[in-house]
């Protein structure tokens, strides 16, 4: 997935593919659990991109971000930790699996004032537009 509109003259890219393979499954099957990503979320505004990244579990600490050669690069590194205690675990189903996400940054978007906010699960980031790429309404008379 990217932040880039491509007209690429009737070829299907890898996310299209993804995007109709899944299409019929309910939201979520197929996607995290089978590809490591967690899932986003991607708004546009006049200002600004908005992307939530649903991450429970983790600390703001944790992640990686960085925005170079055009690309936002989002990752997540949680060292295991060795712990001897005294008690013995039956069953362990909480997981915390690294993971690297990237995207494409439009021209449009000033990399410069990406700015990121962790809370309740959800990694937020807003991703604002150039000055000179923000459309403003046009009256348009009728004669």
């Amino acid at each position: 997935m990217t932040l880039v509109k491509v007209n690429n003259n009737g070829h299907r890219s890898l996310s299209n593919f993804v995007d109709e393979f899944f299409q019929g499954f309910p939201v979520g099957v197929g996607r995290e659990e089978s590809f490591g990503f967690p899932p986003v979320n991607v708004h546009e505004t006049a200002d600004a991109y908005h992307l939530e990244l649903a991450a429970p579990g983790r600390t703001k600490e944790d992640f990686k971000l960085t925005a170079e050669n055009g690309q936002l690069t989002i990752g997540f590194e949680k060292k295991e930790e060795t712990k001897t205690e005294d008690y013995k675990t039956i069953r362990k189903e909480f997981s915390f699996k690294s993971f690297k996400r990237s995207f494409n940054l439009d021209d449009r978007i000033d990399a410069g004032g990406i700015q990121a906010k962790y809370e309740n699960g959800v990694l937020k980031l807003l991703l604002p537009k150039k000055n000179e790429v923000k459309e403003a309404a046009k009256q348009i008379s009728v004669q």
